[in-house]
């Protein structure tokens, strides 16, 4: 089992789109990152762990889970940082092949030392691209072998279908 640990308000503040989001939404910046975390999940596989500091969140330690992506927001005096080296730790083992995203140097010289691989913010913004071109693609090829429907729905209705076809509801 792959595993891809990720560093939250670094990628945040590493991929242009959300750097520009976080300066007038915060909140918002973060629910982008897990959306586009629950696609690469879903198109590879792999388990995602979103971390975010607390120290923008006060608050107690919390974790939840999002579409399929586990998010944790580290407690109180504890940084992502450190709770990405604790999770590296306890899930390397010989079945399973830990990545950490980040572009904080620091945090990939203790990740290696942790047995895990690194995913620098921008290799991922660009298999994150990829990937999404190869879901638009792959949805462009369905649609055009699908039969169109005869009954057309409102593009709301259609939302929540598809949001509930994804377990979203």
């Amino acid at each position: 089992m792959d595993i891809l640990l990720v560093d939250g308000y670094n990628i945040i503040g590493a991929w242009p789109f959300l750097q520009r989001l976080k300066k007038d939404n915060l909140s918002e910046a973060r629910n982008q990152l897990i959306e586009k975390m629950a696609e690469y999940q879903a198109y590879t596989g792999y388990r995602v762990i979103i971390v975010f500091d607390a120290h923008l969140v006060k608050g107690i330690e919390k974790k939840q889970k999002n579409y399929r992506v586990e998010v944790i927001f580290t407690r109180e005096n504890e940084t992502a940082d450190e709770r990405i080296e604790k999770l590296a730790i306890s899930l390397n083992n010989i079945k399973t092949q830990v990545y950490v995203a980040t572009s904080d140097f620091t945090e990939q010289w203790a990740i290696f030392g942790q047995g895990a691989l690194r995913k620098s913010a921008r290799e991922l913004l660009n298999e994150m691209d990829s990937i999404e071109g190869r879901i638009k693609h792959r949805v462009k090829k369905i649609e055009e072998k699908r039969p169109s429907s005869k009954i057309l729905f409102p593009d709301d209705v259609m939302e929540k279908l598809e949001k509930w076809r994804r377990g979203n509801l």
